[in-house]
């Protein structure tokens, strides 16, 4: 029973940054119909810019506000790379009406340029995190051991996703979202500007995926300059677990991922959970093809 409860509080951790990751690629796919398999990817430029700001202001700051700065600061960075991915890589394919494959292959290679990138400016060699930007504080629960960074993690990935839910469910914009989620066309007709929608979920997309490659940086502390694949791929699985184009779908696939990689982990070996990953994907898909919740239209995006 204690390996049961540090399993689910390890679950817990991963599976936050799984969903927060997720977000992205489901919102990309809700409005656009296009899997951007570059998100992954700036997952890990993020934990890149985040390791170089703090290498940078780590010496004159201390604490919380180190974190508060390498977190602006990445989310500034990354949030602006996704615009210019979606201007460049995406854009043009739209507005020239071009074949959904189209827009794969130029997201394949918008990966490959971000991986290649990455792999110029900061080496091929593995990078460490540093192990103070949050206190090396952990509390015990019976035998259960919870780590600052876990609590960090955890109550900030429910903190973030609350925040999207209400952002899309509450606010104008939001509503602009889930109208061009279900038909673009008809959304113009009602006066949405479509492309402003879009550049939108990029941009919350990415700066998810910002905080997503922050929390991996600071859980696992290597990085490295292909890890985007990785972790790209298991958000990936999420959000086809949760139902893909489905915003809750998204945060529960990434949380039930999360918690069941981590018991895979604990009670069979972490060697073999990325395969029991997709053995659990292909029995979503053959008993509930369009995820655990669906792709409900009302509430796609």
């Amino acid at each position: 029973m204690n390996i049961f409860f540090q399993q689910l509080v390890n679950g817990l951790t991963i599976g936050g940054i799984y969903a927060l990751i997720a977000l992205g690629y489901t919102m990309v796919y809700g409005v656009m119909k296009l899997i951007n398999f570059a998100h992954g990817d700036l997952v890990a430029l993020a934990a890149y810019i985040g390791l170089t700001i703090f290498m940078k202001v780590g010496t004159s700051s201390s604490g919380l506000s180190i974190l508060l700065i390498v977190l602006i600061g990445t989310i500034m960075v990354i949030v602006f790379a996704g615009m210019m991915l979606e201007m460049i890589a995406y854009r043009p394919l739209r507005n020239a009406n071009a074949p959904r494959l189209s827009a794969v292959v130029s997201a394949l290679g918008a990966s490959m340029v971000f991986e290649n990138g990455m792999m110029l400016l900061w080496g091929p060699n593995l990078k460490i995190f540093p192990s103070n930007i949050l206190p090396s504080t952990s509390w015990s629960i019976g035998s259960v051991i919870v780590s600052s960074a876990q609590l960090f993690i955890i109550v900030s990935s429910f903190v973030f996703m609350l925040l999207l839910h209400l952002f899309i469910n509450k606010t104008k914009l939001g509503t602009a979202i889930r109208a061009a989620a279900i038909d673009q066309e008809a959304a113009q007709l009602m006066g949405i500007n479509v492309n402003r929608v879009i550049v939108t979920i990029f941009v919350l997309g990415s700066g998810l995926a910002a905080i997503g490659g922050i929390f991996v940086g600071i859980y696992y502390r290597e990085v490295y300059f292909n890890m985007g694949w990785l972790y790209g791929l298991n958000a990936f699985v999420a959000a086809i677990v949760g139902g893909i184009g489905n915003i809750p779908g998204a945060m529960l696939g990434g949380i039930l991922l999360g918690v069941f990689n981590a018991f895979i982990a604990g009670y069979v070996s972490s060697s073999w959970s990325e395969a029991f990953t997709f053995i659990l994907l292909i029995g979503i898909l053959i008993f509930r093809p369009t995820g655990i919740l669906g792709e409900r239209v009302a509430e796609k995006v």
